[in-house]
Order: C-alpha cells, then structure tokens, then sequence
C-alpha cells in the first residue's frame, strides 16, 4: 500500500537485475511467496526473518545475481523505513501522548456518548455499549476515516487512527474487526481512488483526464464501495476472526494522577492538524498547479507528511502534554516509551518493502505488462486486469496503478471525459486488489492489529478484494449511464 517517492519510482523504472523470462519469473514470485508464508505459518520463524529469505529465494530462482538481489533488498526496505517508517514512529509519539495525557479517553469517552448510545454501568466499571451505539459505530469509524483518509497517505492515517481505533474497540467490548475493518476501507478507498493521492493524480496524468470529474466519480464510487467493504463486511469479519485489540498496542488508560485532561475540542484539532496541513498542500496544488510557484513550493514542505506529523507532535507536547500538567521530564519520558514496541513493526514493514523491490527489480511488472498487452477486452476491464496483475505481483496500488495507467493510457484518446475518469477509476480499483505477503500494508496491518498470516488474509486481504471488485462494478454501472 505504500505510496512511491520519484527515487522509488525511479528505481522501479531501472534495467532488471535478471534476463530470466517470464515462465521462470512467474514460478520465482510463487517460491518466494510460498517460502514468506510456510516460514512463518509452519516454522514460527519471525516475520522479518521470513521476508529476507523468501527475498533471496526469488533472487535466485529467477536467476538474479545475489549480490544485486541483496541490494534490492536493501534498497526497498531502506526506502520504506525512511518513509513509512519514520511516519509510523511519529504516529506512536503521538499517539502516546494522546493517551498518557488522557486525550484519547476523552475522545473515546465523547464518541462513545455521542453515537446514540452512552454507557451503562457495569461489574468492570468500563461499562457496555447500548445496542444503538454499537450498531452506529461501525459506520462512525468509515466515516471518520474516509474523512481523515482524503489528504492523507494509507500509513499516515493508520497510525492517527489505530489509538482510537485500539480503545474504542476495547472500551465497547467489540472484536477489533468490527471497528478496524471500516477504519481501514474508509482509509484504503481513498488511497486507492481519491486525488490528491498519488496512484490516482499518476493515473489522471497518464490518461489525460479531468482531476475535476475524476474526484466527483470516484466519491460517487468510493461511498457504496466503502459501505459494503467496511460496516457491511465487518459483521463477517468478526466472525471468522474474533481477535481482540494486542495489549502491547492499546494506548493505557491515563493515570489517575492527572491534574486534568485536555478538553475534547483541542485534543481532536491537535489529531486532524497533519491532515488539515496535508489537505491544504494538496489544494495549493490544484489551485496554483506551478511546482515553480514560492506558495506551492512553501506548502510542499509544510504539507508533507513527515513535516505534518513532527509539527503535530510537537503542537501536542503543549496541547496534551503540558495541559494535563506534564513537566518537560515526563514528556520526554512519554516520548522515549512510545518507540519501543513499534520497533518490531517498522522492521517487519521495511522487510514487506524489501520484499517488493525485489520483485520489481527482477522485472515481475514488467512481465505482467508484456502478457496483458494480448488481451482484446473493453477497456475498462482491461485496465482494471492489468493492475490486478501488476497489484498481485509487486504488492504495491502505486506501482500497479502507474504501470498499468501507462498502459491503457493511449485508449483514453477517443473517450468522452466521463469515460477517461471511469478508465482512471478502474485502474484504481484493480491496483487494490487483495494485498498479501508482498505488500507492506499487509504486514503494518498484521502487527497493529496482533493477528496471524492467516487471519490476515481471512479479514485484511478479503476486505481489499472486496474494495476491488464492488469499485469496478460501480465503475462499469456508472459507464452504462453516462
């Protein structure tokens, strides 16, 4: 899921580390796919570990030297902790300071009495949800997602989200995936189909389309899509895997020592300033559209997201922090406990990265775009094939939407403008589909949430297959009336 900087995409773009063809490098992604998963399913060996030998599996069964086979490795994961995981350290800064200073019981505490529900007392003391408010928090969590998700990056929104998520579902006594599976649809839509996101602004690029009407569309796609894969497929979720929130990744409940908590309003400005900064970027850039231009260039640096996140730590340090009455010493201490437990998933991300890479490097896109250029269907389906494909094989929605965007591309010149926003829509459909073990997404999602390869699969890549599929039957509905 991770998004690409121009270095990957240049990197992406570079001669494969292997003349192998393409019989040979399909049957090389099979084995290190089949490695990474009996690795960690039969032998119980770490995530990490797994991903790096499944890597050099690939490498050499597709015949790649191992020496650029490692670096491949290298490169990918170096790339993906210098971006996502910086990101995912950020995030548990804050998201420890939201819950140490009693921020996120207050949020928690306020969601939970606006649904319609309220508490009622219980043995526990933490009370249960009333059968209003449970059945209208699923549906708070898409939507308070897919509002976050709109400026924001797949990543940046998990790790704002997880501590609510985390304690929503703990405090209301649900399975995590009653509360997670829409948290991640309402983010993962927009990922996939919404600009400012960058598969969908590559794709609006490629194919010449209007980013007006490609926004208007894919809301219109994204709506009925979300529902169904989020609050609708979550009722199933929950039953095949009744997982409760990890301990290790629940925010503490705020100690009682507390002078007070930060009120409600100023907790939730602090949590939304990266994204109101990140949204702002990104109409700069729609309003202004010159890279050249100081306005644009200034709010390029501003609406990044490492800049969005470090300005939102640091603004909560004085929100949270000091107005619950921390000293500079206990926020410093708040600050160095929130990097430990996330060290395992950083590690185990970057590996997912690493593990892409060297799928890309050995030309497994490339090879997936030779195959499909034989293919005589409509093209919208067509496109949305291609970055199946493309998405099933490398792991990452940017690379299969940018691949598959260039294409399908030239179809786009005899297209009405409706029907080029509808091709750029069914690209980011398919780049979505079912996301696996080569996928960073998978393994971010796979640890915050402390479940199996398998329940994974069973929840996160369903869930994602279901974003594909009810996105392209939208899509064609929609081409057939305009």
């Amino acid at each position: 899921m991770t998004h690409l900087s121009v270095e990957m995409l240049a990197a992406d773009a570079a001669e494969p580390i292997t003349s192998a063809g393409h019989a040979q490098l399909g049957i090389a992604v099979l084995a290190g796919i089949a490695v990474i998963v009996l690795l960690i399913t039969k032998f119980k060996l770490h995530a990490f570990l797994s991903l790096i030998i499944g890597s050099l599996v690939l490498g050499a069964v597709a015949g790649a030297p191992l020496d650029k086979a490692i670096t491949s490795f290298s490169t990918g994961l170096g790339t993906t902790v210098a971006g996502t995981g910086v990101l995912i350290a950020l995030g548990a800064v804050l998201g420890r300071l939201l819950a140490d200073s009693g921020g996120a019981d207050q949020i928690v505490d306020t969601i939970l009495a606006k649904s319609g529900g309220g508490r009622a007392a219980g043995p526990s003391g933490e009370g249960r949800w009333r059968a209003t408010g449970r059945r209208a928090m699923p549906w708070a969590m898409v939507l308070i997602a897919g509002i976050v998700g709109l400026p924001i990056f797949f990543e940046v929104g998990i790790v704002l989200l997880i501590p609510v998520v985390l304690l929503v579902a703990k405090r209301g006594n649900f399975s995590l995936m009653r509360i997670g599976i829409p948290a991640l649809a309402g983010l993962s839509v927009m990922h996939g189909l919404i600009p400012p996101h960058p598969g969908p602004l590559a794709a609006i690029d490629a194919v010449k389309a209007n980013l007006g009407v490609t926004l208007a569309l894919g809301v219109v796609v994204a709506i009925p899509t979300a529902i169904i894969a989020g609050p609708v497929f979550s009722r199933y979720a929950a039953r095949w895997v009744d997982v409760r929130p990890p301990e290790k990744m629940v925010p503490e409940r705020a100690s009682d020592d507390l002078q007070k908590r930060p009120g409600f309003g100023i907790t939730v400005a602090t949590v939304l300033l990266p994204v109101v900064m990140m949204l702002t970027k990104a109409l700069v850039d729609i309003v202004v559209d010159d890279p050249e231009h100081t306005v644009q260039r200034v709010f390029d640096v501003v609406g990044s997201p490492l800049i969005a996140l470090l300005t939102a730590v640091l603004v909560a340090m004085f929100t949270l922090g000091r107005a619950a009455g921390f000293t500079r010493g206990r926020i410093a201490t708040t600050v160095e406990k929130s990097l430990g437990p996330i060290a395992g998933v950083v590690l185990i991300v970057g590996a997912g990265g690493g593990f892409k890479q060297t799928l890309v490097d050995a030309g497994v896109g490339q090879m997936i775009l030779d195959v499909s250029q034989g293919w005589n269907i409509s093209a919208l389906l067509l496109a949305w094939l291609v970055a199946v494909a493309i998405r099933l094989a490398t792991g990452s929605a940017t690379v299969a939407t940018i691949s598959a965007a260039g294409l399908v591309g030239p179809l786009a010149a005899d297209m009405s403008t409706t029907h080029a926003a509808l091709l750029v829509l069914a690209i980011g459909c398919g780049s979505l589909f079912f996301s696996h073990v080569n996928d960073a997404g998978f393994w971010l999602v796979k640890e915050y949430f402390g479940m199996s390869v398998g329940q994974t699969l069973k929840t996160w890549s369903v869930m994602e297959t279901l974003i594909s599929v009810v996105g392209i039957g939208c899509v064609l509905l929609l081409s057939l009336v305009l």
